[in-house]
């Protein structure tokens, strides 16, 4: 099952290089892998297999697959069907075709998903797959992204199956809890009972419900019908939409007694399959009356696999697998029409019969299946379900013929609807017929371009199998009785196509005579049946509606005006605290006030410093003030002895400074008094608030505690597990490696969030070197390559020498910062400091041009080597089978240098480096040369003469 996995994701990554060399027919080769991998379902066919890999066993997420019958169900037609359809997609497609490549890839990605999704015993490894089904599916349906309808279509059915989702992460998280594992395996062994359970178990419904569109959540599967033909036929008829009935299935033979499961199955099974079905009867686009079919007959499907009987569970996956041939056989007929004529609507097609005659007998077999008409697999299924629903002693009598009369009606709905797909398409109706059309690139309305046979060939295939499906029907009993099986009771019934004169003959019988007349009776199911329309139109109201609710909380909250903003944030900041404090602690305050007088005399001075920020009218001697606070702050810190923190501390203030200066150029040197803010008692007041709350609740925090500090364990966890003495750096790339990969993937969206706001299009690049500078002359010499180019009026020689002198020193401090920071005060953070301030110093002795001769790399492309380095490095331990972000020790001795030490981690550190240097690249770039090229401009503009010939 893992090679299965491997071999799919391996398929999706090569795709778009497949389609890229060989075009179309690429499909054809990418078709092999899901055929090749369909053959290990066939021969395991009837065992259980299972797959146990160890990821995070501490929180019960690790990769635990299991093969049954079920899965194998769901595996041959995910992996059959969908290798069939990328047979399709190679004929169906244009070479033109944009993003052909990508939607390859994300075809064979989704049935990777699908195939995890089904063989997962791990419910949150189920859940994993599920949602990449969620995002795949958005993609997918969003394909013709330049076309608002389908990127409404995408976006709707991503809100509406996400939702769900959540529901149903929710929904595993309480039973895997209440259940005490978070195997399928074993809580369908041990199920557990009570309030919460039944609460789970509701939520897991309504994942499965929203992802297999049943009423009331089924409205984003008809919109999804903008998708490319494909799409439909395999996410929408054979694959994505059976996940819901599939989680159903599986989760039936445990919980169909729990209290809630039958009053939400078969009620919105029914309410599905009966509106539904007249919805089919209404719309006039062919692939909407199957979209309107498929939501009808999924609830079937989740009704019959819901009500927990073994005869109705065989029944259930009868019908599986005959939707699946016949479904996906039409989607990709109506593909073909769509592609020969350039029309789906049934109202302009005409004489298409005659045109495409081996077409129509597809067409024909595949819609007799869907309408449960002998001798083809859908009516072995449906007389079946007749028999399951009449026979189901668990439920109540009353409830047994409610279900079976919705049933027979819905059955009803269907012989119409399938009559009128094969009328809609291929029956003469009075209107001028197709004629042929001689040039194959012509696609117009009123020419019939005829599809070739590989074209042909898939659906041809499906509608066969549906008919030699119900001829060999006790063959199919056998393969699909061992998941009937599983369920409580006796399995009473199989399939077969002839149980003799029985009331499920009758009722077939009545079914199809019905809906022939129901067929002819269409033009008076008028806006009658346009329940299920309206439920469009309350999604977007409810959209609207939370807009509005949006608005208006905004409104409310946020008045504009920003010192009130922050007055609201602060007030809650002393008041909520106070109270809880004044309420709740019961620990009294223990203060030391100082350790060393020199702490004393710092505090003094940063208070004196903060006073005087709050006074001074000039920009840049308020940002020096401040500084001094900052400073102030590390030497606190390395007083109390944390190195680390204090060299960070310095780095990190240092830089700060430098970038507020590069700020504060494009701003006057003085506040304007006009702008100046008199004295104002309430906000001093706040402010004295503020800082006396923080002084106590930090003093609360402290008094505290009552237990031993864990840091006493740090120091020889960071030796034992990470292989370092510097505690601070093996927390942050070892111990707490998960928050740190959080924090710099949040580093790295800040970056690019403020590059697009400075940038506004694009980022600056990389910063221009000397070369291109329009004055630049070769034959200069300067201590700096771009010194030259910086105008005399800034230029300062003594900076340019000790520039040229210092930079290498520093780099070689930076490398020395980031080798010793595992054992020593240093690391990533610290090193790719201390290189941006070498970075900053070059920039400030040589301008734009020096930025460019000193790192002629594009800030962004860093960033994401260092986000690629650290996340890879998290992977790089599980193809090992370690826990991801877990370090390995590597020692050797050289004949030189020595024995050396290497912590795996170090390469997660590298990461940091990067990102760090690639950050104050980026803001040296965007306020640094990006502004300086603004000012050039703006003093080059206002130098030029005015008026006359220039």
């Amino acid at each position: 099952m893992l090679a299965i996995l491997l071999a799919l994701a391996m398929a999706a990554l090569a795709a778009p290089m497949c389609v890229r060399m060989l075009g179309r027919n690429g499909f054809y080769v990418l078709a092999l892998v899901p055929f090749g991998c369909l053959g290990w379902v066939i021969a395991n066919w009837g065992s259980t297999q299972r797959v146990r890999v160890g990821w995070a066993p501490s929180i019960e997420m690790n990769i635990d697959l299991r093969f049954d019958t079920l899965a194998a169900i769901m595996s041959a037609l995910v992996l059959g069907i969908g290798a069939l359809i990328l047979v399709y997609c190679a004929r169906y497609f244009e070479d033109d075709e944009p993003r052909l490549g990508v939607f390859a890839a994300q075809l064979v990605a989704f049935a990777a998903a699908m195939f995890g999704l089904v063989t997962s015993d791990n419910m949150l490894l189920l859940f994993v797959f599920w949602e990449m089904t969620t995002v795949l599916s958005f993609l997918l349906v969003g394909h013709n992204a330049e076309q608002a309808v389908s990127r409404r279509a995408a976006i709707q059915a991503l809100l509406v199956t996400g939702a769900g989702g959540l529901a149903m992460l929710v929904g595993i998280v309480i039973l895997g809890q209440v259940g005490g594992s978070y195997l399928l395996s074993d809580l369908l062994a041990g199920p557990p009972t009570g309030g919460a359970a039944t609460v789970a178990v509701v939520l897991l419904l309504v994942g499965a419900l929203s992802k297999s569109a049943i009423v009331p959540l089924h409205f984003w599967l008809p919109g999804a019908m903008a998708a490319p033909t494909p799409v439909s036929a395999y996410l929408h008829a054979a694959a994505m939409v059976k996940a819901g009935v599939y989680l159903v299935a599986r989760l039936a033979p445990a919980f169909a007694g729990s209290p809630a499961w039958h009053p939400l199955i078969l009620t919105l099974g029914v309410a599905s399959m009966v509106l539904a079905g007249l919805r089919s009867l209404q719309v006039t686009d062919l692939k909407l009356v199957l979209a309107f079919g498929t939501v009808s007959q999924l609830g079937l499907l989740i009704l019959l696999v819901g009500i927990g009987t073994p005869d109705a569970a065989l029944a259930g996956a009868a019908l599986i697998v005959a939707h699946a041939l016949f479904k996906a056989c039409l989607f990709m007929v109506v593909g073909i029409i769509d592609h020969g004529a350039g029309t789906r609507d049934l109202r302009e097609l005409s004489g298409l019969g005659r045109r495409a005659p081996v077409l129509r007998a597809v067409a024909v077999l595949a819609a007799l299946s869907m309408a449960g008409i002998p001798p083809l697999l859908g009516f072995v299924g449906k007389e079946s379900a007749l028999g399951a629903l009449l026979d189901a002693d668990i439920l109540a009598e009353p409830a047994r013929l409610v279900l079976t009369a919705g049933v027979v009606l819905g059955s009803i709905l269907t012989v119409g609807y399938s009559i009128r797909f094969i009328w809609g398409a291929f029956a003469d109706k009075g209107l001028p017929p197709l004629a042929p059309d001689a040039d194959s690139g012509s696609h117009g309305r009123g020419h019939w371009h005829a599809p070739g046979a590989t074209l042909l060939g898939a659906p041809a295939l499906l509608a066969v199998g549906s008919l030699v499906a119900g001829l060999v029907a006790p063959w199919l009993d056998r393969l699909l009785n061992p998941y009937a099986k599983t369920l409580p009771g006796v399995l009473n019934s199989h399939l077969a196509l002839w149980h003799g004169f029985n009331t499920p003959l009758a009722l077939t019988i009545l079914v199809i005579c019905a809906g022939i007349v129901l067929f002819r009776m269409r033009g008076r199911i008028g806006e009658s049946a346009t329940l299920l329309g309206n439920a469009d139109r309350a999604y977007d109201a409810t959209l609207r509606g939370m807009d509005r609710l949006s608005l208006r909380m905004t409104g409310a909250v946020q008045r504009g005006s920003l010192p009130l903003s922050q007055a609201a944030i602060l007030v809650t900041l002393i008041l909520l605290p106070a109270v809880l404090l004044a309420v709740g602690t019961r620990t009294g305050i223990r203060l030391r006030p100082w350790d060393s007088p020199f702490q004393a005399a710092i505090a003094a001075i940063m208070v004196a410093m903060a006073l005087c920020a709050t006074v001074l009218r000039n920009r840049l001697a308020s940002v020096l003030v401040v500084g001094v606070t900052g400073y102030g702050c590390g030497v606190i810190f390395a007083l109390h002895g944390a190195p680390d923190l204090a060299l960070t501390q310095f780095l990190v203030e240092t830089l700060t400074l430098v970038f507020f200066v590069l700020v504060l150029r494009a701003f006057p040197a003085e506040i304007e008094a006009s702008r100046t803010a008199a004295f104002k008692v309430r906000r001093a007041i706040l402010s004295v608030l503020v800082g006396a709350t923080v002084a106590v609740l930090a003093a609360f925090a402290i008094a505290a505690r009552s237990t031993e500090p864990i840091w006493h364990l740090i120091p020889d966890a960071a030796y034992t597990f990470g292989g370092g003495k510097n505690a601070v750096n093996v927390l942050l790339v070892d111990i707490r490696a998960w928050d740190t990969l959080g924090e710099i993937s949040v580093l790295v969206v800040a970056a690019t969030g403020v590059a697009s706001l400075v940038f506004r299009h694009r980022r600056f690049g990389s910063a221009p070197r000397a070369v291109d500078a329009p004055n630049y002359d070769p034959d200069l010499v300067s201590w700096l390559p771009a010194g030259r180019l910086v105008d005399r009026r800034y230029r300062s020689m003594v900076l340019q020498i000790t520039t040229r002198l210092v930079f290498p020193t520093i780099m070689v401090l930076s490398v020395y910062f980031f080798f010793s920071g595992h054992n020593a005060p240093g690391g990533g953070f610290a090193g790719g400091l201390t290189a941006g301030l070498a970075l900053t110093l070059r920039y400030l002795a040589g301008g734009r041009y020096e930025l460019g001769e000193a790192l002629p790399v594009d800030a962004g492309h860093l960033l994401g080597a260092g986000l690629a380095l650290a996340a890879g490095t998290a992977a790089a331990s599980l193809l090992v089978g370690a826990p991801p972000l877990s370090s390995a020790l590597l020692q050797v001795t050289l004949p030189v240098i020595g024995h050396v030490k290497v912590v795996t981690a170090l390469l997660f550190d590298l990461g940091v480096y990067l990102i760090v240097v690639g950050l104050v690249l980026d803001v040296l770039r965007s306020l640094g040369a990006r502004l300086d090229s603004e000012l050039a401009s703006a003093e080059d503009e206002s130098a030029s003469p005015r008026g006359g010939f220039q």
